[in-house]
C-alpha cells in the first residue's frame, strides 16, 4: 500500500498547496480571467478523490499491524490514537479526513474562499502526518528506559520557521519578477493561434481598458 499511498498524498498535499497560493494570487494580481472557478473546482475535486486514497491508506495501516500479529508493531500502531501524541494523531486524521469532505457539497465547492480554508486543514494535516510518523515512531522504542517526550529546540524551531521564510521568500520573488501563468499556455487560447479555426462572433461590446489585441473585429474561438 505504500508506493500509491505516497504517490496519493504527495498529489495530495500538492494541490492544497496549489490551491492555497492560486486563490489569494487570482484575487490580488487580478487574474480571474485566467484562473477560473472551474480550475479551482477541479483542483478541489482531484484533493477530494486523492484524500479518500490517504484515508484508505490510513485504515489499511491498522489493518496490515492487526492482520501480522507482531506485538511490537500492533503496539506501535495503538501508540499513535491512544498514547501521549493522540493529540497530534486525531489533528492529522480531522484534517486529512474529515475536512475534505466538506469538498462533495456544491455549496462549499463553488465558494472559493470554504475551498481555501479545507486546503489549509490539508496543509496542517500533512505536516501532521509527518509528525506523526517521525515522532509517535521513535518516542517510545523496544528500550523502555529510553522512553521521552520529544522536545524541539531552538535549532528545530529555527529550521522550521526559516522553511516558511526561504519558501515565501523564493515565491514572492518569482510573482515579482517572472509572469504568474504560462505565457505560451495563454497564446495557445487566442484566436490567433488557430487561424484555420471558424471563428463564431459574439454580441460582444469591448470596454476601453480591453486590449487592441482582444478588440480586432471582436472575434473570439
Amino acid at each position: 500500500i505504500f508506493p500509491p499511498y505516497f504517490v496519493a498524498g504527495a498529489v495530495f498535499g500538492g494541490f492544497a498547496m496549489v490551491l492555497t497560493l492560486s486563490i489569494p494570487c487570482r484575487e490580488w494580481f487580478g487574474l480571474k480571467h485566467l484562473i477560473t472557478h472551474r480550475h479551482i473546482e477541479n483542483m478541489a475535486k482531484v484533493m477530494l478523490a486523492t484524500g479518500m486514497i490517504v484515508s484508505y491508506a490510513y485504515s489499511v495501516e491498522f489493518f496490515m499491524a492487526w492482520y501480522s500479529q507482531q506485538p511490537y508493531e500492533q503496539f506501535v500502531f495503538l501508540n499513535r490514537p491512544l498514547g501521549p501524541y493522540a493529540w497530534a494523531f486525531w489533528t492529522m486524521v480531522t484534517c486529512n479526513v474529515v475536512a475534505p469532505q466538506a469538498i462533495w457539497f456544491t455549496a462549499v465547492r463553488k465558494n472559493v474562499w470554504a475551498i481555501f480554508v479545507v486546503a489549509m486543514f490539508v496543509n496542517v494535516g500533512m505536516w501532521f502526518e509527518r509528525f506523526v510518523i517521525v515522532v509517535t515512531s521513535l518516542h517510545r522504542d523496544f528500550l523502555p528506559s529510553s522512553w521521552a517526550m520529544f522536545a524541539p529546540t531552538w535549532v528545530d524551531l529555527g529550521m522550521f520557521l526559516g522553511s516558511f521564510g526561504l519558501f515565501f521568500t523564493l515565491f514572492l520573488l518569482f510573482c515579482r519578477f517572472l509572469p504568474m501563468v504560462a505565457i505560451a499556455e495563454v497564446k495557445t487560447v487566442m484566436p490567433q493561434a488557430h487561424p484555420g479555426d471558424h471563428p463564431v462572433k459574439f454580441d460582444y461590446q469591448p470596454s476601453s481598458d480591453t486590449p487592441k489585441s482582444l478588440r480586432r473585429g471582436h472575434w473570439f474561438t
